[in-house]
């Protein structure tokens, strides 16, 4: 238990030293590179501190939501004017729809004007970041309370996974690099670090992260053919027109982007399927040393058709959710089913789907295989 414990340790050190090194190396900022419009802007908490006046009324077609305009008296709650005290006037309308009232807090966003004096240009959002913070509290309680030391451990893997996303694969592409190759190492190195904080080094863990990285590349394979046979690549998301406008100056290689978006959303999926077939066969396993490769292999398959029922579902159905306001568009225009199955968001999200449900499909028989052979050669050389 203390070796275990110890190997758990010096992992969690290793992968932790090589994301710091990565993450430096790879957000180095360049002495040449200029602020770009979008960090030359000030934003700041603000409170509302007084309504001066308020002709915003509710509107029917919009259910209710208030439409007009507000004229604010805000406080400065951050930044380097906190304290300041402004004037401003909140257009309120169906889509940007900032309704406020005393004690609200804002996102306000500030510029000078040609005087030098401060002023609000405008109100985009609410200040939701308090509640945010809540949220991901509670949920890091119940997974700790529920989960105990797995749970704690879990959560770590995630910040871990969500770090090396942030730090390392998006410089990663931006620097140039394949969007696809680039998503296979971070989900492999991911996967690795994940399962291991979760399990330590183990047989469970070696068969679960060969099953994910396996189900990952079956996955990309997949998308890779329907791509080219469609033919369909990164242009046609409905953020590729903003990407080349953006980092038209940048190696960024745009075409790669959908098979990796897949990638990275079936990844989650792929990685519980692979830790709960080999699981379920080691504790098989452990209660049933003499069981041949043969049996464990078939109690792998009839585990893992139920899980790709159940987790292809949830890929799909997730995919489905992220569309479902186009579909209802598409309902009531009442588009052809031509038009529909033709279209490029709903041949992108069938895509995604269906990519992370092979990828599902490939896990279970490769994780099957290789407990039985990983488990037999352990028991052999007992």
């Amino acid at each position: 238990m203390k070796m275990n414990l110890k190997v758990k340790i010096i992992t969690a050190v290793v992968m932790l030293l090589i994301f710091i090194g990565a993450a430096v190396i790879l957000n180095r900022p360049d002495p040449e590179d200029v602020l770009s419009s979008a960090q030359r802007r000030m934003f700041a908490v603000a409170r509302v501190t007084g309504i001066i006046s308020d002709n915003a009324a509710p509107d029917s077609w919009t259910e209710g939501r208030r439409i007009g305009e507000q004229k604010l008296e805000v406080t400065l709650l951050t930044g380097k004017h906190k304290g300041a005290v402004l004037e401003t006037v909140n257009y309120v309308n169906a889509y940007y729809n900032v309704d406020a009232k005393l004690g609200t807090r804002l996102i306000v966003r500030l510029d000078y004007d040609d005087t030098g004096g401060l002023y609000v240009v405008s109100i985009p959002n609410y200040d939701r970041s308090s509640i945010l913070v809540i949220a991901l509290l509670a949920f890091a309680i119940l997974m700790i309370a529920v989960g105990g030391k797995r749970g704690a451990r879990a959560l770590f893997g995630l910040l871990f996974t969500l770090l090396n996303l942030w730090y390392i694969l998006i410089p990663l592409v931006l620097k140039g690099v394949s969007p696809v190759i680039a998503s296979i190492l971070i989900a492999a190195y991911t996967s690795a670090g994940a399962l291991l904080m979760l399990t330590g080094f183990t047989r469970k863990t070696l068969c679960a992260f060969l099953g994910c990285v396996g189900g990952v590349i079956a996955a990309g394979i997949f998308a890779w053919l329907i791509t080219i046979l469609t033919p369909i690549n990164g242009f046609n998301m409905s953020e590729a027109e903003e990407l080349v406008i953006r980092a038209s100056d940048s190696p960024l290689k745009i075409s790669g982007l959908l098979i990796s978006g897949i990638l990275l959303s079936s990844l989650g999926a792929l990685m519980d399927t692979s830790m709960s077939i080999v699981s379920a066969l080691h504790e098989v396993y452990e209660q049933n040393p003499s069981i041949s490769g043969k049996q464990i292999f078939r109690s792998g398959m009839n585990i893992g058709r139920d899980a790709m029922g159940t987790m292809a579902n949830t890929l799909i159905l997730a995919f489905v959710g992220s569309a479902f306001n186009l579909l209802i568009l598409f309902q009531i225009y009442q588009y052809p089913m031509i038009q529909i199955l033709n279209s490029d968001m709903i041949v992108i999200e069938i895509l995604q789907g269906i990519a992370g449900s092979v990828g599902i499909i490939a896990t279970t028989p490769l994780v099957s295989a290789l407990c039985a052979a990983i488990f037999k050669v352990k028991r052999v050389e007992n």
